[in-house]
């Protein structure tokens, strides 16, 4: 053998012992979250797949690290898990792990939270074995598929027998839902519809099953119902109507206070029915004015009028608030992104009037020079809200019937809007500190 051929193979054996050395000695795996990124939304599918069982793998959360990091146990499972994701991690000897805990994590405004179990997840959608169909897609059930994270859809009938206690789940998500029994405001533009016809007959239907008069009073016991689970230690996540029809139904009392307009329920409209809201009985917002008018698209003036409707004029755009990682840790793992401003993107509800908003409700996120909210975040009873306006963050006007085409998430792996839907996912897993009574 010449020297060039015994030099090469020499050369191949360091290169391959060194591999071999470098993947023994790693003890973690960092899923970087910040522009080195490949796929930041399946990397949070990453992180809740070490978490499920049978692996039930002990993760981190490195807040303010790198666009809110992971930190998962080194395996060939993981990295080929990883790899099938087209998800960066990068190998970290323990040595490695420490040093950036000691010199970073611990010295700046970061910090490591134990992440110990996948979530159980529930989303609130009307059941698919109907001949009803939503005309429109959900931000949530996309970002959940897309990152390969298991849920079950629950609707009314599951909620309402305690499903959400005795199943134990951890999470539960409400998108375009309307809690008030007024159909979704769609009766000025869409009641000639199929499809809302057929929507009409299978709330009614689900009513009547239920031994309710009204499609509110329904509704409204689903709310209340919600709003039990939560202060029994539930975690919600609510998007574009949800937020603030959950809120008016809660101030009717579950439906007791009638607001639905005759021409939708065919009972008169409560003359009083201004002054009998309850607003102690409210997840977030306060103080409201409620708009009965059937033909009017706006449930009440929670919501912002929509000033612009181009995207490239930016004035939806929002600001992401920056938050003590040691001392607000769960605003911060709420927040955790690539970028600090995020592209705005319209809904029934597109954002929140902040001076309807409870002084007790953290800011998220909002629109700058305004006193439009986008994202807030509260606590009821032991468990916590997190509302987001808006319906889907990569389709600034989302109308009805887009449904049929929805949001290909392969052409937006690094979705900002998305990224805040993926932070509620797994903010349960997170160990948090016991809350007082």
């Amino acid at each position: 053998m010449d020297k060039q051929k015994k030099f090469t193979l020499s050369l191949l054996i360091i290169l391959c012992l060194t591999m071999i050395v470098s993947t023994a000695s790693a003890q973690y795996l960092l899923v970087p979250m910040d522009q080195k990124q490949t796929n930041h939304l399946k990397a949070y599918g990453l992180t809740y797949w070490a978490l499920e069982v049978p692996r039930e793998h002990k993760c981190y959360w490195w807040l303010n690290y790198r666009g809110g990091a992971f930190v998962i146990p080194d395996n060939e499972n993981v990295r080929l898990r990883a790899a099938q994701m087209g998800v960066t991690v990068e190998q970290m000897s323990a040595a490695e792990y420490q040093t950036i805990k000691e010199t970073t994590i611990e010295t700046s405004n970061m910090d490591e939270i134990l992440l110990e179990k996948a979530p159980k997840i529930a989303v609130y959608a009307p059941p698919e074995d109907t001949q009803y169909r939503d005309p429109w897609d959900d931000a949530v059930k996309i970002a959940l598929e897309y990152a390969e994270i298991p849920y079950d859809q629950i609707w009314d009938k599951e909620v309402q027998r305690g499903a959400l206690h005795t199943e134990g789940y951890d999470w539960l998500h409400l998108h375009h839902e309307d809690f008030t029994g007024q159909h979704g405001k769609f009766h000025g533009s869409y009641s000639h519809q199929v499809w809302y016809q057929q929507r009409m007959a299978l709330f009614e239907t689900a009513a009547k099953e239920a031994g309710f008069k009204t499609v509110a009073e329904h509704k409204g016991q689903t709310a209340q119902d919600i709003a039990d689970y939560v202060a029994k230690g539930g975690f919600i996540f609510a998007m574009c109507s949800a937020p603030e029809t959950l809120d008016i139904a809660l101030s009717t009392k579950g439906g007791k206070v009638d607001i639905v307009d005759p021409a939708l329920d065919a009972t008169p409209l409560d003359p009083d029915y201004q002054k009998k809201l309850d607003f102690k009985r409210t997840f977030a917002f306060e103080n409201f004015i409620l708009y009965p008018n059937p033909n009017r698209y706006e449930f009440s003036d929670v919501d912002n009028p929509k000033p612009d409707l181009s995207p490239q004029s930016g004035v939806e755009n929002f600001k992401l608030f920056e938050f003590s990682a040691k001392h607000d840790p769960i605003p911060t793992m709420l927040t955790q992104n690539h970028v600090t401003e995020v592209r705005g993107f319209l809904g029934q509800t597109t954002s929140f009037n902040a001076d309807r908003v409870h002084k007790s409700v953290t800011i998220l996120g909002k629109i700058e020079g305004t006193n439009y909210v986008k994202y807030i975040h509260g606590t009821l009873g032991k468990g916590t809200f997190t509302f987001l306006g808006g319906h889907d963050p990569e389709d600034y006007r989302h109308l009805v019937g887009e449904g049929k085409v929805p949001t290909n998430l392969d052409l937006h792996k690094h979705s900002p809007g998305y990224r805040l839907i993926l932070n509620n996912i797994l903010f349960p897993a997170a160990r948090k500190k016991p809350q007082k009574t």
